[in-house]
């Protein structure tokens, strides 16, 4: 079994996202508000899968200052989680721990299989809408005979990285994050394979590939990511093409 650990920060405006907001229509409140009902598909894509799902928080004591409230940050993805899920009671719940992204991603894996003995661990950062039940199975599936499987999205970046074994994670997960990513675990003598790539949000270029997507889905009957899907249909977003650019509106 594979413990998918989604390293969630609180959904607060100006923490998550930053770049969405400043590069499309979406102000800082409503790019938080994306970033939490993606957090909650992800969510409900690693528990229907036949993984364990890890909800792995950014503690208040991680956090830039100005983003420390009075609500904790446990608290708060805790609420996400508790929204998308119900009863938490057989959830993990459990705080990263590093001072970068790549630290506590290096953390949580090397702890869960080193000390803990779990046989694989994902990373997902859940902001990839349309990571699937079947994805994360279909990656399980590699990693029984693969050390390292990789979900390549676009810009270079991963939505979905699991081991079997550990690697150097040191700036993995900078610049092109998926050839760092494989050309660390060929380094660590490791195997490496691939699931299907998956665009990710983090600007408004990503939202032009991310929406007609979505739409095209439910015109076909197929299906979408119940949150995010219902964000996107309830601010009336959609990409529209203007004098031959493709840019983002809203409703």
């Amino acid at each position: 079994m594979t413990v998918v650990a989604v390293l969630a920060d609180p959904p607060r405006p100006g923490l998550v996202l930053p770049n969405l907001a400043e590069t499309s229509p979406l102000t800082e409140s409503e790019a938080a508000d994306l970033y939490a009902a993606m957090l909650r598909d992800t969510f409900l894509a690693a528990v229907r899968s036949g993984g364990e799902l890890l909800v792995n928080y950014r503690p208040d004591d991680l956090l830039p200052d100005e983003f420390v409230t009075d609500e904790p940050a446990a608290a708060a993805v805790r609420a996400v989680a508790a929204d998308a899920l119900g009863d938490l009671s057989d959830v993990r719940v459990e705080k990263q721990v590093g001072s970068t992204f790549d630290a506590r991603a290096g953390n949580t894996v090397s702890h869960l299989l080193n000390t803990e003995g779990e046989q694989s661990v994902a990373v997902v950062r859940g902001n990839a809408p349309l990571l699937t039940r079947t994805l994360v199975d279909s990656a399980a599936m590699k990693l029984r005979s693969t050390p390292v499987v990789l979900g390549p999205s676009t810009d270079g970046r991963c939505y979905y990285a699991a081991f079997t074994d550990t690697i150097d994670f040191a700036e993995a997960f900078t610049a092109s994050e998926i050839e760092t990513l494989a050309a660390r675990g060929h380094d660590a003598g490791l195997d490496v394979d691939f699931v299907p790539m998956q665009p990710t949000i983090e600007t408004g270029e990503d939202l032009l590939t991310v929406l007609p997507m979505l739409h095209a889905r439910r015109e076909a009957g197929r299906i979408v990511p119940k949150h995010t899907a219902e964000f996107v249909a309830e601010l009336g977003l959609r990409v529209v093409a203007e004098d031959g650019e493709k840019r983002v509106v809203r409703a």
